[in-house]
């Protein structure tokens, strides 16, 4: 049963890790990375009925499975900062889980999310600001700010 759970968590993660990057981009490559996320964040639970000692990873499969419908929901909602912050931030989760597996490191567990952090701040800036404009306080408020 065990082998069976793991190989369609595998192939879900590989599936999510693939899709990922053009989630982004399009409709349908968005819902079939949150299907895979599901089915991910599924068999880990799973896993983690198998295997009582990896219980902790638990609250991290809920979170990755949140973040990525979460983004989903916000889809047209006038929210890409937040949208983009939640995909990305569940993609982020998925490269630290294949790192921490394939390494055991502590830096795996560190580095993708540091990094990652970043990367999807600085996209979210420039979403928010929209496009031909520079992130940072909008045009109004900074001449507000500089008449005081």
């Amino acid at each position: 049963m065990r082998g069976v759970v793991l190989a369609v968590h595998v192939l879900a993660g590989c599936g999510g890790l693939l899709l990922g990057p053009w989630a982004v981009r399009s409709l349908r490559a968005e819902d079939a990375y949150v299907l895979a996320v599901a089915v991910l964040g599924t068999t880990a639970l799973g896993l983690v009925a198998l295997t009582p000692s990896s219980w902790p990873l638990a609250p991290v499969a809920v979170a990755t499975g949140l973040a990525a419908a979460t983004g989903r929901r916000l889809r047209g909602r006038g929210r890409p900062g937040l949208r983009l912050r939640l995909s990305g931030g569940s993609y982020v989760a998925l490269v630290t889980a294949l790192l921490v597996v394939r390494t055991g490191g502590v830096l795996a567990w560190l580095l993708p999310t540091a990094v990652g952090v970043l990367l999807l701040e600085a996209a979210a800036a420039r979403r928010e600001a929209g496009p031909g404009r520079a992130p940072g306080p909008a045009p109004a408020a900074a001449a507000t700010s500089s008449r005081s």
